[in-house]
C-alpha cells in the first residue's frame, strides 16, 4: 500500500522556510569574500610618523644665546664704579659667620655636626615645655575619680585602709620573715636521701613563694584596705 502523506505537509514546509535564519544553517547563504588585494602588509600595524617637513623649515635654525662671529663687541663703554673700594667697604661691614658646632665621639675621633645629634637642648624653648599634656591630666582626673568611688564603695561595707606606717611595718616583718626562711633553706644538705626532708624543703620554697608574692603585693599598692571583722 502507499504510504501515507499528510494533507499539511506543504503548509508546515512553507512556514519552515519563511522563519528559518540564516545563522541556524551552516552559514548564511552568501559569505562577502575577501579581496585578495587587502592582504596584510609588513609593518602595517606599527605608528606611522608625522609628515617630513619640508626643506625650507629645516634650514630655518634656532636663536642662539651665544654671538655670532660677524658680531663685534661694543667698543668704548666704561664703568665709573670704583670696584676696589666697593669690595673693601663690603670687606669691613660684613659679619663673619659663626663657625658650625662640631663634637667628636673621642680624642682622635671623626666629627660631627652637633644640632642634629640630638645634645642640643632645642625643646626647652618651646611654649609648652615643661606643661603637662592635657591627656595625661585627663587620666589622672579619671583615675581620681575611680579612687574615690572605690573608696566610698570600701566605706560603706565598713572596710579599714591601712597607714603608711602600718603598711610599711608589715611590708618590714614579712622580709624579716622571707630571710629566715631563706637562712633556713640555705641550712638544708645539698643531698637529700630521706622523705622528711624532702618534704620539708618543699614546705620552705611554698612558703617562700608566699612571702614574696605577699610582698610584691605590698610594695605595688599603695592603698590597702582590710575588714573592721
Amino acid at each position: 500500500p502507499l504510504r501515507y502523506v499528510s494533507t499539511f505537509r506543504p503548509s508546515v514546509k512553507r512556514e519552515a522556510e519563511k522563519y528559518k535564519a540564516q545563522w541556524k544553517t551552516m552559514g548564511p547563504a552568501k559569505v562577502a569574500v575577501p579581496s585578495p588585494k587587502n592582504f596584510l602588509k609588513k609593518h602595517s600595524k606599527e605608528p606611522k610618523l608625522p609628515p617630513r617637513k619640508k626643506e625650507e623649515d629645516s634650514q630655518k635654525l634656532p636663536a642662539l644665546s651665544v654671538p655670532r662671529r660677524t658680531d663685534h663687541p661694543v667698543m668704548g663703554v666704561q664703568s665709573k664704579k670704583n670696584f676696589i673700594h666697593t669690595n673693601a667697604v663690603a670687606a669691613i661691614t660684613t659679619l663673619p659667620k659663626n663657625p658650625r658646632p662640631f663634637y667628636v665621639d673621642r680624642r682622635q675621633g671623626d666629627k660631627y655636626l652637633l644640632e642634629p645629634s640630638g645634645l642640643v637642648p632645642k625643646y626647652i624653648k618651646k611654649k609648652d615645655y615643661g606643661v603637662t599634656p592635657k591627656y595625661i591630666t585627663k587620666r589622672n582626673e579619671e583615675m581620681k575619680r575611680t579612687r574615690e568611688k572605690y573608696e566610698a564603695s570600701i566605706k560603706e561595707r565598713a572596710m579599714k585602709r591601712l597607714s603608711d606606717e602600718e603598711r610599711m611595718n608589715i611590708l618590714q616583718g614579712l622580709k624579716k620573715n622571707w630571710e629566715e626562711v631563706h637562712s633556713e633553706f640555705q641550712r638544708l644538705p645539698l643531698v637529700i636521701s630521706s622523705i622528711s626532708k624532702k618534704l620539708y624543703k618543699e614546705k620552705l620554697e611554698a612558703q617562700m613563694r608566699q612571702l614574696e608574692h605577699d610582698i610584691e603585693v605590698m610594695e605595688k599598692h599603695k592603698a590597702i584596705y582590710i575588714s573592721n571583722e
